[in-house]
């Protein structure tokens, strides 16, 4: 038996239902790891990764098991035996599985023993849990192969460790949540190394895929909790790494320890990532979107053109007699700095016009939010109509924050395709705004240097739907705003609780009957990428009607 190792960790990205396409990635990352021994994928990386309801497809079922077929055939050349993620039908049942490819056949399958059941995840509702599994043979070295939610409980890595494992090699869909890294290094995969005294290689898959992203960020850390390669995260990386087996077991090498993104460039990552993905695979020519001369629209130009490139991206400020002039310098300084195509479409005319042809309707009434939400809807349609003339997808701009407590306009600034601000609150684009004015990140397209003036950063938040608006006059300051969402969206804390922090009963109160009331609103909303525990739409699901009041 050897007692050296040599294997690759893939850290790819993934198309789901592009069948060919991923196991191309097979082929071409097992070229590039011809040294090695075993070269391993992340979970369901054949089908991608998360499949949802695609997966109950027959037709996609019967494809990537002949495809996985002609993965094993490919394993007779020289190189390393692949261990790929696929899904498996086995007595009529719906697996989550690995299979390890090596000398021209499938070697072996093993199944997914836990499945995830909260948060993004509804596995249960797709696979059956397979039995506790057995290591699978490779080189003569017994390896464990735990697919993702498998570390998350101690029980399979145990059973494994029982069954004679001499490492453990954990193939993942984990998706980007901020601060998770160090959860999987610390408050999993550690754990499970130390508990099973085995080596623990962690595999994540990297890329955007709707409302998810994958940071990747994978790792190895020894028997002893050490960590011994830490891979790049949002970037795709085939590492090679280097085991030894010594008097007390398998190590793994010292290899290159990457530092990771920290906050917030991590969350600025993970926008310019989900969106870069999402806009090429849905095939879109770039994006269009409002530039109002505000950090919301003025970060996400930025996020726009970091993800693909100055010339896929189209600014339009569309101004109404409300606009001040400082913001039509704002938004056309941002276009400059960026190097974007801007244009400036005044709406005065098509408002005037829907005032005439609804006048005799409101006719007796007086000015509210009615006539002055007709300008955000123009400008939604608008945008609409540049999307549909020239195939630009429609980007919404509008922030967490906003969306709670239904400070937007449906039909109106929530018209579009994609919002990578959907899950960050109004501080969080701040702080993500001031991080991008002074650096570019490592996977950026865009510009180095200031994104936008500084004057976007300091000036009061404004619709300008209004003579002399600020969002203030409807909304506590965000400094307070947003704390009380945390504590009411992330943690489902009640009234009592959140005031029990020091915050003012009736202000709580009225935040609360306005994240319900908005709810009606949410479930219209464009997708946009989840960056923390609970997001709205896959995360946290609440009933629109509902009579529940905490406070």
């Amino acid at each position: 038996m050897p007692d050296t190792l040599k294997i690759a960790l893939a850290q790819l990205n993934q198309s789901v239902g592009d069948i060919p396409g991923n196991a191309q990635s097979i082929l071409d990352a097992r070229q590039r790891a011809r040294g090695c021994d075993l070269i391993v994928f992340p979970e369901l990386h054949l089908i991608g990764y998360p499949p949802e309801d695609l997966i109950l497809k027959p037709s996609l079922i019967e494809r990537a098991a002949a495809q996985l077929q002609t993965l094993a055939a490919a394993s007779a050349s020289d190189g390393p035996a692949m261990l790929v993620g696929s899904a498996f039908v086995l007595d009529g049942a719906l697996h989550n599985g690995v299979a390890l490819l090596d000398q021209g056949k499938v070697v072996a399958v093993r199944l997914k023993h836990e499945l995830p059941n909260y948060g993004t995840f509804d596995e249960m509702r797709l696979f059956q849990p397979g039995p506790l599994p057995e290591p699978v043979i490779v080189r003569g070295t017994m390896i464990g192969v735990p697919i993702c939610e498998d570390i998350w409980q101690p029980e399979v890595c145990r059973h494994l460790a029982d069954f004679g494992a001499e490492m453990l090699v954990c193939i993942n869909g984990s998706p980007y949540e901020i601060n998770k890294d160090a959860l999987r290094i610390e408050g999993v995969a550690k754990r499970r190394a130390v508990d099973t005294g085995l080596p623990l290689a962690y595999l994540n898959r990297v890329g955007g895929q709707d409302e998810l992203v994958f940071d990747g960020a994978s790792f190895v850390v020894n028997g002893d909790g050490m960590l011994a390669v830490q891979c790049r995260d949002w970037e795709e990386q085939v590492v090679e790494t280097s085991w030894t087996k010594t008097a007390q077991g398998w190590r793994c090498d010292r290899g290159t320890l990457e530092t990771l993104a920290t906050h917030p460039e991590d969350i600025y990552c993970a926008m310019v990532l989900s969106l870069r993905d999402y806009v090429n695979r849905n095939h879109f020519p770039g994006v269009v979107l409002g530039l109002s001369g505000g950090v919301d629209s003025a970060i996400c130009a930025a996020i726009a053109t970091d993800a693909l490139g100055a010339d896929r991206v189209w600014g339009v400020m569309m101004p109404s007699r409300f606009t001040s002039q400082e913001s039509l310098d704002d938004a056309a300084a941002c276009a400059d700095a960026l190097g974007i195509r801007y244009n400036v479409m005044p709406i005065g005319a098509a408002v005037d016009g829907l005032d005439a042809m609804l006048g005799e309707a409101f006719e007796g009434t007086n000015r509210d939010l009615a006539e002055e939400n007709l300008q955000s809807r123009i400008r939604g349609i608008a945008l609409m109509a540049l999307s549909n003339k020239f195939g630009p997808m429609l980007m919404t701009t509008g922030n967490k924050s906003e969306m709670s407590v239904g400070y937007a306009t449906i039909y109106g600034d929530m018209a579009g395709g994609y919002n990578p601000l959907k899950d960050a609150y109004k501080m969080t684009v701040f702080a993500i705004a001031r991080w991008r004015n002074h650096h570019k990140p490592r996977i950026g397209l865009g510009p180095e240097g200031p994104v936008m003036p500084e004057n976007v950063l300091t000036k009061p938040p404004s619709a300008e739907l209004r003579a002399d608006q600020r969002d203030s006059d409807s909304l506590p300051p965000y400094e307070v705003l947003d704390p009380i969402l945390l504590g009411l969206v992330e943690h489902d804390k009640s009234v009592e609780q959140v005031v029990a922090e020091g915050f003012d009963r009736e202000t709580v109160q009225r935040i609360e009957r306005l994240l319900h009331l908005a709810e009606y609103k949410r479930r219209q909303a464009p997708p946009g990428v989840k960056l923390t525990a609970r997001n709205f739409g896959r995360d946290r699901r609440y009933p629109i009607t509902h009579a529940f009041r905490s406070g």
